[in-house]
């Protein structure tokens, strides 16, 4: 069996290919294979995934063999047949194209689609049409548990039995079901098909052999009470009690010179970002930090050079965040971007060969060498920090503010001990988002503590005073590195921090001020 690396190099290679070929192709109305040789010899593919994404209006590609995940995803128009098996995934985020599959399709087949049709001939896995807002899905054959599971809108025909929970979570859209269907979960009205349905739904429907009798049956969402949602449990403290000191060095003279800049992207292989400050302001768009006109140059120098993590807009030192909010726009973005986030917490549990179909969907919609970064939830660091590895991604951030309730002085020693395991002796390096806006002592302290830069909310809308901060929080940083006696932020140690009182002391393993040492139960077996 081929090593994993193989598969996502000849997937990446495959892509690199053909992209400059799909226009040429279109304009001539051809089809490109996939799985065949020039003399038209048929070597199917095994594995292969993340192929063909972002397809454009007339674009025809037909492949040969059985493909991995998140094949055909992104697409917003022209056509797509696997003669053959597809993985998970397949015609993801599909925004106009129309999918084929001529046997059986894995889990979460047309995931979050909006437009365009799916056809699967053979069944497919658990999961099929959720989250979609629009298009059709079609399935001949079984499919597995909660099939339009959290569907928005949109159209989904089945011929053959459906598992547990069709339907679960939807809030519209609906669900033809010719074959055997179970009782449908809380808030999922199951009804017969009305004849003016079948009608409508026939006449949408090119091949005939998939049309609906008139015995199917029909899924449609139950209306229901609106609930306003208090949020989830934010974290249980800050970095205040955490304090700097260097017990060896005398304090740099106030006017010296530190470093404080940060790399985003360590690796050989990938086109680093500088950040001037280790910080990455969360905004949702790269529009707020374009300078206006009229901003003084000052202004303008901090905000073009400093990279954010956006979810729309990027500009060229921007980190762009994919999660399911923006799944869609995803194309439209991504070549603009100067790095990839992928926010796992917005997608559904994902295995090795799925990650690994999306990283190479969106590194081939991306621009070269650009680093990529996954951010999970903190509760799960030590997995977060292992995929990173095992992927070779260039950064892997924990989100702080995950709903666990954590307090920053617990994850300090949760982070350290998890780097440590999985992280030492590759090129990937550790970040934290926090959800308030950083200061220059959090930075330190987080420096210190082993973090290689920090994520969090920008405090201001207006990029201008973002600007303002951004300066503040980097003049904040230098004065406490100048304090404690360092030119910079890479010499900052651990051996530098110490809990102001027990309770942080407690939590953190970090020495307790007037005491010294860290508490005894960190000693204990």
């Amino acid at each position: 069996m081929a090593d994993v690396s193989e598969v996502v190099a000849r997937s990446m290679n495959i892509n690199e290919k053909l992209g400059p070929r799909l226009q040429a192709a279109a304009e001539q109305n051809a089809i490109l294979r996939i799985g065949w040789t020039n003399a038209g010899d048929p070597v199917p593919k095994n594995g292969e995934l993340g192929l063909c994404p972002a397809l454009p209006e007339g674009a025809r590609l037909r492949a040969l063999g059985v493909l991995g995940s998140w094949v055909a995803a992104f697409g917003s128009g022209g056509s797509f047949t696997v003669q053959g098996d597809a993985g998970s995934f397949l015609g993801a985020a599909n925004q106009g194209t129309s999918v084929v599959c001529e046997r059986m399709a894995g889990h979460y087949t047309g995931y979050g689609m909006s437009a365009g049709t799916i056809t699967v001939l053979d069944g497919c896995g658990d999961d099929a049409g959720a989250c979609m807002t629009g298009g059709t899905l079609i399935v001949r054959g079984a499919t597995g548990a909660r099939v339009g599971g959290g569907m928005e809108n949109g159209l989904i025909v089945v011929h053959g039995d459906v598992g547990a929970d069709p339907g679960a979570g939807m809030s519209g859209g609906r669900i033809i079901i010719n074959g055997r269907c179970p009782t449908p979960p809380p808030g999922v009205i199951l009804r017969p098909l009305e004849a003016d349905e079948a009608e409508e739904v026939n006449g949408t429907l090119e091949d005939e052999s998939l049309h609906v009798p008139a015995d199917a049956v029909c899924l449609v969402p139950q209306d229901r009470l609106v609930v306003e949602h208090a949020g989830f449990v934010v974290s249980s403290g800050d970095l205040s009690q955490v304090g700097l000191l260097n017990e060896e060095l005398p304090p740099l003279r106030t006017y010296q010179t530190v470093d404080t800049v940060a790399l985003l992207g360590t690796s050989e292989h990938v086109q680093s970002l500088a950040l001037p400050v280790p910080i990455l302001p969360h905004v949702v768009s790269g529009a707020t930090l374009s300078p206006d006109k009229k901003a003084s140059g000052q202004v303008s120098s901090i905000l073009n050079r400093h990279p954010a993590l956006v979810e729309t807009e990027p500009r060229a030192v921007d980190v762009l965040l994919v999660g399911r909010e923006n799944l869609l726009d995803t194309p439209r973005y991504i070549g603009d971007a100067g790095a990839i986030a992928i926010d796992l917490d917005q997608f559904p549990p994902m295995n090795a060969e799925e990650l690994d179909g999306l990283l190479v969907a969106l590194r081939s919609m991306a621009k070269a060498k650009v680093p990529v970064m996954l951010v999970e939830a903190v509760s799960r660091i030590q997995a977060l920090h292992a995929k990173a590895a095992y992927h070779g991604v260039d950064v892997a951030m924990a989100r702080v503010e995950d709903g666990s309730g954590l307090s920053e002085a617990s994850v300090l020693p949760m982070m350290g001990r998890s780097k440590k395991e999985h992280l030492d002796g590759t090129t990937t390096q550790a970040g934290l988002l926090l959800g308030f806006a950083a200061s220059g002592h959090d930075l330190a302290v987080l420096m210190a503590a082993g973090v290689d830069f920090v994520g969090c909310v920008a405090p201001m809308a207006d990029g201008e005073d973002i600007a303002y901060w951004l300066q503040g929080t980097q003049d904040d940083l230098a004065h406490e590195l100048r304090r404690v006696g360092v030119n910079s932020v890479d010499m900052l140690d651990r051996k530098h921090l110490r809990a102001l009182d027990r309770e942080t002391a407690a939590v953190s393993g970090l020495r307790l001020a007037g005491y010294g040492r860290p508490l005894p139960h960190w000693f204990a077996r």
